[in-house]
């Protein structure tokens, strides 16, 4: 399977961490959590471009990674919010 995000990583220590979600699907739910914000905080480029740059240079993926590591906070909270929007529904 081509997964997005498999083929970013940051290494740490001698240690290389994943960037983002394995899989395929939660990749782009993060992605589209994040898209908007990085386009309008970064005038002139792409969240893909920054996807591009971060194959080669170790400052991109940090960039990515810390974009990611939003998108995840950003999942967290609205599966929480439905969550507890479910409990209250039934």
């Amino acid at each position: 399977m081509n997964i997005p995000g498999s083929s970013f990583s940051i290494s740490e220590n001698g240690i290389r961490n994943p960037i983002g979600p394995a899989d395929e699907r939660e990749w782009a739910y993060h992605e589209f959590l994040i898209r908007a914000d990085y386009d309008r905080c970064h005038p002139g480029e792409t969240f893909d471009d920054l996807k591009y740059r971060a194959r080669f240079s170790k400052e991109d993926q940090g960039l990515l990674s810390e974009w990611m590591t939003l998108a995840a906070w950003r999942a967290a909270e609205r599966r929480t919010r439905e969550a507890a929007e479910l409990r209250r529904a039934a």
